[in-house]
C-alpha cells in the first residue's frame, strides 16, 4: 500500500491535520436553523453542541392548551367551562375542600390525554361570615359587643334592627354598671338587672332585657344564596362584670348546604357527571 505525499505530510505532521480542520469549518457557509428540530453541531474545538428549537417559545401557538383557572363564583365557572369543555371532560367536586374543578382534557375513553388544562372554583367565604363565625363561642365585654352589633345591623332578621340598636345603647350606656343577676321571662327572652351606682346608699337600678335568639341572614359564600343562620345570645357574670356573645349554631352545616346547592346548580347545567372527589394531582414535570 503506498501513501500520498498529502498523507505523509499529515502523519508526520499531526497539528497540520487540526489545521486543516479549522481551515475548512472556517470556510463553511452559516446555515439558518429552522424551529421544530433539534440539531448537533460540531464546534471549531471539536466538541459537540446540541441547539433544540422544538420549545413552545419557537412556535407561533402552544401545542395544547395547559395551566388551571381559578374563578370565584358559578356564572364565571360555567362560562369557562362552556368555551372549552369537550365530551371527555371530567368533573369533580370535592366537599372537603369547597372546590369544584373541571378536567378539560381528561382521557379518553379510548386514548389518554395529559390533564394539564383546568378550571377550578375556589369558593370564598364573604365578610360577614367571617365576621360572625370570627366571635362564634366567644365572649366579648359589653361596649365592644355593642359595637359589633352596630356594624352588623344589616345581617339581622330577627330581631328587627331597631330592637337590637336599642339593645346595643343599652349596653353602651351601662358599662360602669354592676349587673346582678339574669332572669328568664315567660317569652324566651332574659332581663340582666343591674345597679348603676354601686356606692350610693340606693343605686339608681335598672333592667335590660335580650333575646334567647338571633336569626341571621348570611350568605356563606360570595356569590351564592344567603341562609338563614340561628344564633344563641349568651351572657356570663362574673367578678370582672358582664360580658355577652353568640353561638351560632351548626355553621358547618350552613357551609356544606351552601356548597352542594353550589354543586347543584352546576350538575343541571353541565352534560357530564358531577363526580364526588377530586382529580389525580398534576405531575410537576413530563
Amino acid at each position: 500500500m503506498t501513501t500520498s505525499r498529502y498523507e505523509t505530510t499529515l502523519a508526520s505532521n499531526p497539528g497540520g491535520l487540526e489545521a486543516v480542520i479549522d481551515i475548512a469549518m472556517r470556510a463553511g457557509q452559516p446555515a439558518q436553523l429552522e424551529t421544530g428540530h433539534v440539531y448537533a453541531l460540531v464546534t471549531h474545538s471539536g466538541t459537540v453542541q446540541q441547539i433544540d428549537l422544538t420549545g413552545e417559545q419557537y412556535r407561533d401557538a402552544p401545542k395544547g392548551k395547559l395551566g388551571t383557572t381559578v374563578v370565584r363564583d358559578v356564572d364565571s365557572w360555567l362560562a369557562y367551562f362552556t368555551k372549552h369543555a369537550d365530551d371527555s371532560t371530567e368533573v369533580y367536586a370535592d366537599v372537603q375542600e369547597r372546590t369544584i374543578t373541571a378536567v378539560l382534557d381528561a382521557h379518553t375513553a379510548n386514548d389518554p390525554r395529559w390533564g394539564k388544562h383546568r378550571l377550578e372554583l375556589r369558593l370564598r367565604t364573604t365578610t360577614a361570615w367571617e365576621a360572625w363565625t370570627k366571635i362564634d363561642g366567644t365572649y366579648l365585654k359589653q361596649d365592644a359587643f355593642a359595637e359589633f352589633l352596630e356594624d352588623n345591623f344589616g345581617d339581622l332578621v330577627e330581631p328587627d334592627q331597631a330592637t337590637m340598636l336599642e339593645i346595643a345603647e343599652s349596653f353602651q350606656a351601662t358599662t360602669k354598671a354592676d349587673f346582678k343577676s339574669g332572669t328568664k321571662l315567660s317569652s324566651g327572652q332574659r332581663t340582666l338587672s343591674y345597679v348603676e351606682d354601686v356606692q350610693a346608699t340606693a343605686g339608681s337600678r335598672g333592667d335590660i332585657v335580650i333575646p334567647t335568639i338571633l336569626k341571621l341572614g348570611l350568605r356563606p359564600f360570595e356569590g351564592a344564596d344567603p341562609f338563614e343562620a340561628t344564633a344563641r345570645f349568651r351572657y356570663r357574670l362574673s367578678q370582672n362584670g358582664l360580658t355577652l356573645g353568640i353561638k351560632i349554631e351548626r355553621p358547618e352545616d350552613i357551609l356544606a348546604q351552601a356548597f352542594d346547592d353550589v354543586r347543584t346548580a352546576i350538575a343541571a347545567i353541565v352534560t357530564v357527571p358531577v363526580l364526588n372527589g377530586a382529580p389525580i394531582r398534576q405531575a410537576a414535570s413530563f
